[in-house]
């Protein structure tokens, strides 16, 4: 075989790769992190809640979008249009006009605070500068999340790989990493400008639990989560508390509402909760109050999370699924054998036959499991979000939580 024919062949496969890492990551990386509730009512409430708040929570993108540093970044973008990088992905489904532009924990978190009854607030010049700050508050913590979900989207080619055919791929990390540093420095100097020590504070945890959530667990070579190997360790149970302490960690591995606890919190739910406890923090409220706030945010990010993975479960559409989602993690549990199927494809998830896999989780009783495991979270948000008044707001978050 002549050298010209080798050097092609090798190009060839190394654009194959290329082109298979894209695509998994770009299939796959949006599974662990919830963008928004798959629901065919949800637009219809969400335009209603926006009525109540009186600020159209697309808006909440404009601030960044429209900016001098922002406009030079999606110069640079355009360069990349056309591939299959997953940023293209990403500002697809972050850009969008469309139902998926809409920014669920931001408007929630605008109603929490709709929710504080202007006799909790000691003036109405405080009542209008709390109200500008929660509405600041829910616009960075929105930022956050998808700067976070911009990060996840990076390409990892190793060094031996690269050739002229993954430069593409390669320019396009870059632009990743400054599009998700430019929301998250963005999102840390509206809180800075805020001058509330400790929103600041609650505001960090979140950070640091979104951050050591990147190093819980088995990965394989693209950063992808693998399950804990079926190991159950005392009550599978995870505890949620508003204390700041990093979450825990002990004998969670492999416990399936442990483990998928955990990496929902780590994924955004402590994220949401930080958001909805800051929200009654700038309303004057206590710390009682703002426990139960923490509580209902992680509790609702939980019910959310957990009926979108179902879904994939049950829906018609071959759609693909995360293999560290509930369902997997209780089908796991109940037949451990089907964790040789992960283990023999741990260097890269895109060798696993998910069809295979799915009907091996479909003969299990984890789509049960998993409906309860939803109904128990939805329960709890609804119990918490009832104890903050007969209201509008509160109607209306109740309506959010019976769509799914």
């Amino acid at each position: 075989m002549s050298y010209t024919l080798i050097r092609h062949l090798r190009r060839a496969t190394l654009l194959s790769h290329q082109i298979r890492l894209e695509t998994t990551m770009t299939n796959l990386t949006q599974e662990d992190f919830l963008i928004r509730p798959p629901f065919a009512q949800w637009t219809k409430v969400i335009s209603e809640a926006e009525k109540i708040v009186g600020y159209p929570t697309s808006f909440m993108n404009l601030r960044w979008l429209l900016s001098d540093e922002f406009a030079n970044v999606a110069m640079h973008l355009r360069k990349v249009v056309g591939s299959n990088h997953p940023i293209i992905q990403t500002a697809k489904t972050v850009l969008y006009n469309e139902h998926n532009n809409l920014q669920p924990w931001g408007l929630v978190i605008l109603l929490l605070s709709k929710a504080i009854r202007p006799s909790q607030s000691t003036s109405f010049f405080h009542t209008n500068t709390t109200t500008e700050q929660q509405r600041t508050l829910a616009e960075l913590t929105e930022m956050i999340r998808t700067g976070h979900y911009v990060h996840r989207g990076l390409l990892n080619i190793p060094i031996e790989e690269r050739c002229p055919n993954t430069e593409t791929a390669l320019f396009a990390n870059k632009i990743a990493l400054l599009i998700g540093d430019y929301l998250l420095v963005t999102a840390n100097g509206m809180l800075a400008r805020l001058k509330n020590a400790d929103l600041s504070y609650l505001i960090s945890t979140a950070l640091r639990d979104v951050s050591e959530g990147e190093f819980y667990g088995d990965r394989d070579e693209q950063n992808m989560p693998l399950p804990g190997k079926p190991n159950m360790i005392g009550k599978d149970e995870f505890p949620i508390c508003s204390d700041t302490l990093p979450l825990a960690t002990k004998d969670v591995s492999g416990s399936p509402i442990k483990e998928w606890t955990l990496r929902t919190m780590y994924n955004g739910g402590s994220l949401f909760g930080r958001g909805c406890q800051g929200a009654f923090l700038l309303g004057g409220l206590g710390l009682t109050e703002q426990e139960k706030a923490y509580q209902f945010g992680c509790h609702l990010c939980l019910a959310w999370q957990s009926a979108s993975e179902l879904q994939k479960f049950t829906s018609d559409n071959k759609e693909l699924y995360s293999i560290a989602s509930a369902p997997v993690l209780f089908a796991l549990n109940e037949n451990p054998e089907l964790y040789k199927v992960i283990d023999s494809c741990r260097d890269n998830i895109a060798d696993i036959d998910l069809v295979f896999l799915k009907e091996e989780v479909l003969k299990t009783h984890a789509l049960e499991r998993t409906r309860l495991l939803h109904l128990e979270n939805a329960r709890r948000a609804e119990g918490f979000v009832d104890m903050f008044g007969d209201n509008e707001s509160v109607h209306t978050i109740k309506r959010l939580i019976k769509t799914m």
